[in-house]
């Protein structure tokens, strides 16, 4: 525990970069080469320290920003890692306002992607000092000039004052803890550059110990020993348990309080002490209503700081419990009770996610993108949750009685021999092609702009006509006029006309007519959606129908060969939903289903809609 005040010398940095431009490689560096962890503790740890969550570990994305803290000429530096993904956007916004300063990572080969201008151009409304990382030189087609004069056409872009578009730069390998200054790169080198441009250029959180203490909840987290911690910057003042505060909420209510603990950020570890100071990052405990955007200030001098802003959503999901034959079979929490307070818990934290209830009692998950979404339902699957999806919705606004519809820069990198195939896929969904640019010999850029409503199930056909090639990455511009329904992009189903276990002779029926889901011995119920039939219409086959027993025989007959199923992620199963269908999601199965499963009440519902 700190016992004593520190010393006034403290550095707050964000990282902030597109996704997979190397941002928490070269947050794991800072932290070796600070010696913050022991050799074995290294040894013993993943190849990320910072992607501590299940999913980030294994989509090899940031989803969550995290903070920590090293030291280094007796500074020490509060690091903030951020999301590089667009759908985590609400993440970047929350987080940013306790920064001074911000290491913009950019690909040396891919140079800035839409994420990087999403990033650059927040961090530059709040005033940070941007130090620029020209990452990953030592690739093939590393193309460091080219991606430094786009760098410096995409500041021409953002600034807002002549002052910031003056910056250093730094070139680094992330994974070989390495930084210059130049571009000799055979120079040897460590991280020694970026410590020091970190001390030089990134200001020094200005002093205000003495006056009333303020600070704004940018973030939550929850143990059972604690309770809730609320985190944010210290904007002035001091905290110290016993404190008497006062807690501000978004529409203005007031609420006492009192402080429990004060903790700081070493390294990974949260650590006590008697005095957080002011521009240092802090958790408090005590105050059990807390959430992001409110202001915890002195009790005698009560003054609200500006509300974080938040982008709104621009897609929206239907969720509840599941309803299928096979309910209960592979869950534990199983109610619609259960799910909203699951869903409220998420919500205190996941500022960029919103939910509303319907009429019908269905609960709609309002979120940035499918993968926004499709993350926190992987979550409530491996929790034990069993629910029912429908499928995702684009959010419109109206706007002087015009329905406005979300439009999204998309960008594709794609191998030059597959271009013709993702233009014909774009032009399908009306995307309008902005721009195109070659990349290298063997690869292109291609600029759309184009609906958010023709962004769903996209990632997933694209990889499939590239042969997983396709790189993409899109980001909301603006609001126009909605255009016409979108043309339906998916054939029929192929669905269970029976139920029990699948078998080898029924399945065979199933894969002449297109792709099919199940395999062998899986049990399936009917109305639920074993494949995808080539032809627009919905076709029912029993897949459990096994082969008469007989003495005849044809001559020449074999065994039954398959081919094997197909396999698909839970962001795949959403993009290729249709509105007479529903997603079930177990934590061990993924399973499309027809909303009625009973084939007469559903040639009814048909036939009154028509």
């Amino acid at each position: 525990m700190y016992n004593e005040p520190l010393p006034m010398n403290i550095r707050n940095v964000a990282i902030i970069a597109h996704v997979d431009h190397g941002k928490t490689t070269i947050v794991d560096g800072l932290l070796k080469q600070s010696k913050t962890f022991r050799e074995n503790e290294l040894m013993m740890s993943r190849d990320l320290i910072m992607d501590s969550n299940d999913q980030e570990r294994e989509r090899g994305i940031t989803i969550l920003a995290k903070n920590t803290a090293v030291s280094y000429k007796d500074v020490k530096i509060n690091i903030i890692d951020t999301p590089g993904h667009s759908d985590f956007g609400g993440e970047v916004e929350r987080t940013l306002n306790m920064a001074d300063g911000a290491l913009l990572v950019v690909d040396a080969q891919e140079g800035p992607m839409p994420q990087t201008k999403f990033v650059l151009k927040k961090a530059l409304e709040l005033g940070l000092k941007i130090i620029v990382i020209i990452n990953k030189v030592d690739k093939k087609d590393a193309q460091v000039t080219n991606t430094l004069y786009k760098v410096y056409d995409l500041f021409l872009e953002l600034v807002s004052h002549e002052n910031q578009l003056e910056f250093p730069v730094l070139y680094a390998i992330g994974k070989d803890g390495k930084a210059w200054q130049d571009t000799n790169f055979t120079a040897p080198a460590d991280f020694t550059p970026i410590f020091d441009a970190i001390l030089k250029y990134v200001p020094q959180p200005i002093s205000s110990d003495e006056e009333p203490f303020q600070m704004l909840v940018s973030t939550l987290d929850w143990d059972n020993y604690k309770g809730k911690y609320a985190i944010g910057r210290v904007t002035r003042g001091v905290a110290k348990p016993g404190m008497s505060m006062v807690l501000i909420t978004r529409d203005g209510k007031q609420e006492k309080a009192i402080v429990e603990s004060v903790y700081v950020n070493q390294g990974l570890k949260r650590v006590e002490t008697q005095l957080g100071r002011s521009g240092d990052i802090v958790s408090i405990t005590g105050i059990k209503n807390a959430s992001i955007g409110d202001t915890i200030c002195d009790a005698l001098k009560p003054e609200p700081l500006p509300t974080i802003k938040i982008e709104e959503p621009t897609l929206a999901i239907s969720v509840g419990p599941n309803t299928s034959p096979f309910l209960g079979k592979e869950g534990s929490l199983l109610t619609g009770r259960q799910i909203l307070e699951r869903i409220e818990h998420e919500l205190q934290t996941n500022v960029a996610m919103k939910m509303r209830v319907e009429n019908d009692g269905q609960y709609v998950l309002l979120g940035r993108g499918e993968l926004h979404l499709s993350v926190f339902l992987e979550t409530l699957r491996r929790e034990g949750f069993e629910l029912s999806v429908g499928k995702p919705k684009v959010i419109t606004k109206l706007v002087n009685k015009v329905e406005m519809e979300p439009i999204e820069e998309l960008t594709v990198d794609v191998e030059s021999g597959y271009l013709g195939a993702v233009k014909s896929e774009l032009g399908r969904r009306r995307g309008v092609l902005v721009s195109q640019e070659e990349l290298t010999s063997e690869s292109s850029r291609l600029v759309f702009e184009i609906a958010t409503k023709g962004i769903i199930g996209l990632r997933g056909v694209l990889l499939t006509v590239t042969k997983g090639t396709a790189v993409l990455s899109s980001m909301f511009i603006r609001y126009e006029k909605a255009g016409p329904p979108m043309p339906k992009l998916r054939k029929g189903a192929i669905i269970a006309s029976h139920s029990g276990k699948a078998v080898p002779y029924g399945l065979v029926s199933a894969h002449a007519k297109g792709p099919v889901f199940i395999a062998p011995q899986t049990m399936v119920y009917q109305g639920m959606v074993v494949g995808l039939n080539g032809r627009d219409e919905d076709l029912e086959i029993n897949v459990c129908k096994e082969k008469q027993l007989t003495n005849n025989r044809s001559v020449g007959e074999e065994g039954i060969t398959l081919p094997p199923p197909m396999d698909m992620s839970l962001e795949q199963y959403l993009g290729i939903l249709e509105d007479d269908e529903l997603l079930e999601i177990t934590p061990l199965s993924l399973r499309l289903r027809k909303k009625i499963l009973d084939p007469n009440l559903r040639r009814r519902a048909v036939s009154r809609i028509i």
